[in-house]
């Protein structure tokens, strides 16, 4: 089968691999969409989290053999720790990632454990459907940040994850939303998905802020333009660095917040409320184009914003 392969630093190829053998308690799943993600243009760079040869890609939905059309939360926890008793598998020390840790949806098949297999609305297209896992991360992020119905929220970045927490803000109903993105580009999509307003830079103070981004110097944003008492929601992973005023956190009782993934439950409602979001901020390709995308994408091109590979 054709499969877009992380072949080493910097690279990716689309090569023949063999054909996938389910095991027992997994299933064949016949790749439909499966999207980029920034952490995978981040994470080729540096091998060690992502070691080559793999077949990358967490973010895919497809068909069973029988045809069912599902979604697959590619977060494989052991089900057996005190974390994931206690109901956060996201957080199981033993973790692993469908494309990180096994192969991933960046092929035309991907065997996964059939207890992460997710049932697709009526009605949601196979492109929509290809976005659900950045929005399970937001359902996360905005349960973390306690939920700011009716409150003033800032995101800064708006690439996919970013807009995710955009249309989940919309959607639970946040008072104002304030989107932050250096991009013209990307500041008219998020605009044109109902964000209340768009800049280049944070100014003024906000209940919850979502630093999508991950810098040292975002983060240090998401912290001063809280209002005292306020919570920040990290879910970028663009540098290690903090880069934030502590003692600010600690004089007026912030709280930050580290934001990985999501219990499957999450994503259940991520699946659940996706047939009511815009979700329209995507471009497909054909599995055939997926390094040259993978390169553009590297080189800081800020569109598309995200891109879905159709094996």
């Amino acid at each position: 089968m054709k499969a877009l392969v992380f072949t080493g630093p910097n690279v990716v190829e689309v090569l023949d691999v063999d054909d996938v053998v389910a095991g027992d308690g997994e299933v064949v799943i016949h790749v439909e969409r499966a999207g980029i993600c920034g952490s995978e243009l981040h994470g080729i760079a540096t091998p060690g989290f992502r070691v080559p040869p793999l077949v990358m890609g967490h973010e895919f939905v497809g068909r069973l053999d029988d045809g069912r059309r599902v979604a697959v939360n590619p977060l494989v926890s052991c089900g057996e720790c005190d974390l994931c008793r206690s109901g956060q598998p996201q957080l199981c020390r033993s973790r692993q990632l469908l494309g990180v840790h096994r192969a991933g949806g960046f092929a035309e098949r991907v065997v996964v454990p059939s207890r992460y297999v997710h049932d697709i609305p009526e009605g949601l297209s196979w492109d929509r459907a290809g976005l659900v896992e950045p929005i399970a991360n937001a359902v996360h992020a905005w349960a973390l940040a306690g939920r700011p119905v009716g409150q003033r929220v800032a995101i800064l970045g708006c690439g996919p994850i970013g807009l995710a927490c955009l249309e989940v803000a919309r959607h639970y109903g946040a008072q104002r939303v304030t989107c932050v993105d250096l991009s013209p580009e990307r500041r008219t999509v998020a605009a044109d998905l109902g964000a209340d307003e768009v800049a280049s830079a944070l100014d003024g103070e906000f209940d919850a802020i979502f630093d999508a981004v991950g810098a040292a110097a975002t983060r240090e944003a998401s912290v001063a333009h809280l209002i005292p008492g306020g919570t920040t929601v990290w879910l970028g992973l663009a540098q290690p660095e903090a880069g934030f005023d502590a003692l600010n956190a600690v004089r007026f009782e912030k709280t930050v917040r580290g934001s990985f993934a999501y219990s499957d439950e999450e994503f259940a409602t991520a699946l659940s409320i996706a047939p009511s979001l815009s979700l329209t901020w995507f471009t497909t390709y054909p599995l055939d184009q997926g390094a040259e995308i993978f390169y553009s994408l590297m080189r800081g091109q800020s569109l598309p914003i995200k891109a879905l590979l159709e094996p």
